[in-house]
């Protein structure tokens, strides 16, 4: 299996094109779990498989390191919108893509010929509680308690395709992540399990964000939760609606326009190609 190992400030992926390569394992979970391992098998938080799209220019489905599937990751949209324009898949700097959360627009961002960064059109925020989705009563979920064991958290949920936890926190960086996380993740109240963001907010804008994903445990990005938390601020009052959001390896710039569709813009990297046995 010929495959392309990339990343988005960090989150990283093994991306296949499975058009090309037919003799792919009829079970694509197990091949995630195997593949992404970071021991045993290449290493990343997740596969991605693209493949010519049926009502857009190409498709891409995301498995998670735990084999698990996932409705949409912004890193990763980034690097299959670069990939296909860079491996002629595409010829065109707009492109659509389907995703299990519906079709996204990537832009590619050009400078002097070449890929600067992708600017991508990831759709209107859903805020509905049944859209997330989490239990309760109908409407939004704004700065609303939720317990969870000894611990009780304000939280402000936003699915961008795929669940969102969203809690604001003095400092990002004390937060007991892996403890926290897990115990979020499969909160009863996420029927689907989701996906946590703690955020600090360091001024109206600008936030510092670190993430636990559903199914991936802590990675260095999120592009749908660096989404989740632009919009999360601003429906707190904490930023306006056009926010930088400050990751381990780098920042992605968030924009939740007047259209309603949030917009985000950020790096897609290439970082080696190679052949693995399946």
């Amino acid at each position: 299996m010929r495959f392309t190992k990339v990343h988005g400030l960090g989150n990283d992926f093994i991306l296949v094109d499975a058009a090309v390569e037919k003799e792919l394992p009829e079970d694509p979970a197990g091949l995630a779990v195997q593949v992404c391992d970071r021991h045993f098998g290449i290493g990343a938080d997740g596969l991605v498989l693209i493949k010519p799209g049926d009502k857009a220019d190409i498709a891409m489905r995301i498995i998670n390191s735990d084999g698990s599937e996932a409705e949409m990751c912004g890193n990763a949209i980034r690097c299959v919108a670069r990939y296909a324009y860079e491996r002629g898949l595409v010829n065109k700097t707009v492109l659509q893509v389907e995703t299990a959360a519906g079709i996204m627009v990537p832009e590619l961002v050009m400078e002097n010929g070449k890929v600067k960064a992708v600017r991508v059109d990831m759709g209107e925020p859903r805020l509905e509680r049944g859209e997330i989705p989490m239990t309760g009563p109908a409407g939004r979920v704004v700065n609303e308690p939720l317990q969870a064991g000894e611990d009780s958290f304000h939280v402000t949920a936003v699915s961008m395709g795929n669940p969102h936890c969203v809690i604001f926190v003095p400092d990002a960086s004390s937060v007991a992540l892996n403890t926290l996380g897990p115990r979020l993740e499969m909160h009863p109240a996420f029927p689907r399990k989701t996906n946590v963001e703690f955020v600090q907010v360091l001024n109206d804008k600008e936030l510092r964000m670190r993430v636990w994903e559903r199914g991936a445990g802590p990675t260095m990005a999120c592009g749908t939760g660096a989404c989740a938390s632009a919009v999360a601020a601003a429906l707190n009052g904490h930023t306006g609606r056009k926010v930088r959001v400050h990751l381990r390896a780098g920042a992605l710039d968030i924009e939740w326009a007047e259209d309603n569709h949030v917009y985000m813009t950020g790096p897609a990297e290439e970082v080696f190609t190679g052949e693995y046995p399946v």
